[in-house]
């Protein structure tokens, strides 16, 4: 059964949690007291929901809790700009504590990721264990932000049908090498239907603002920080280069790494059976029983 829990974050802004299946029993070795808890934030432009399944195998051994961070899915948007990395964490931090989630297995990807080791990095006692997905620790820099703007401007909305927003986001984005077809089931979760077609569920401008407060800097610093078990995942065709992947887990204190073959950035879209690989039994050995 799918349950929504509504969180007071930063500022007051209204955070929707979500459980997409049942937490385990907590009696038995492999329940909930033995693994704990896990909180799942996605990237810039996604949501809870495109954690369901992960949450789902999850949940066999996990309390498994998806979080659509501010600006994202059911949360609220704050129209006052405060869409700062303080916010996104100070709002994952209110999330597990709230939730009694803590000590806290956190999985992050791309933007999620980083918030996921800010915390980490800043209240280890709440963190139990860490996944960071496809985000690099080097700064992203002006250039990539004058790219992403382009490429907002280049989506061709409103979309006549969800057809059209897999086809175009699947097959037909410039900025693909080759069709992904789980891309456009990426962004088809990320879309409503208005009076004349089928538009994103956040604002562009927003997602931009966003992205401006972090691309600017590295943050190796607040990496070296993280005390817990670490994994770097990256997707084999995806934006986390290898080379600097390795350098990440040669930082942290406790970093292990893994790539999924045939990925790209959406690993857990791409591939969900090799992204499952490496991350389960990477908690088996950072969260024994």
């Amino acid at each position: 059964m799918v349950r929504r829990f509504d969180v007071s974050g930063s500022g007051g802004v209204r955070l929707a949690a979500w459980e997409f299946a049942d937490p385990p029993k907590s009696d038995g070795a492999d329940g909930e007291r033995g693994r704990g808890a896990v909180l799942l934030l996605h990237g810039l432009m996604g949501r809870a929901a495109h954690w369901a399944e992960t949450a789902r195998w999850l949940s066999t051994r996990h309390r498994a809790v998806a979080l659509d961070q501010r600006g994202h899915g059911r949360s609220a948007r704050p129209a006052d700009g405060s869409y700062t990395r303080e916010a996104y964490v100070a709002d994952a931090q209110a999330a597990v504590e709230r939730l009694g989630l803590a000590p806290v297995t956190l999985i992050g990807h791309a933007m999620g990721a980083l918030t996921a080791w800010q915390l980490a990095a800043r209240r280890p006692d709440l963190v139990r264990a860490l996944v960071v997905c496809e985000m690099r620790a080097s700064a992203l820099g002006p250039a990539s932000q004058r790219e992403w703007n382009e490429w907002f401007r280049s989506w061709p909305v409103p979309f006549a049908t969800l057809a059209d927003v897999r086809r175009w986001f699947g097959e037909g984005d410039p900025a693909l090498e080759r069709p992904r077809p789980a891309r456009g089931d990426f962004y088809a979760e990320v879309m409503a239907e208005r009076a004349d077609g089928w538009r994103p569920v956040f604002s562009r401008r927003q997602m931009l603002h966003t992205r401006e407060t972090y691309v600017h800097d590295a943050y190796w610093e607040d990496l070296a920080l993280v005390q817990c078990p670490t994994l770097v995942v990256r997707g084999l065709d995806g934006e986390l280069g290898r080379a600097e992947a390795h350098e990440m887990v040669r930082v942290l204190p406790r970093g292990a790494y893994a790539e999924v073959a045939e990925a790209g950035h959406l690993v857990h879209y791409d591939e969900p059976e090799g992204w499952r690989r490496v991350v389960e039994p990477f908690l088996e050995t950072a969260l024994p029983a």
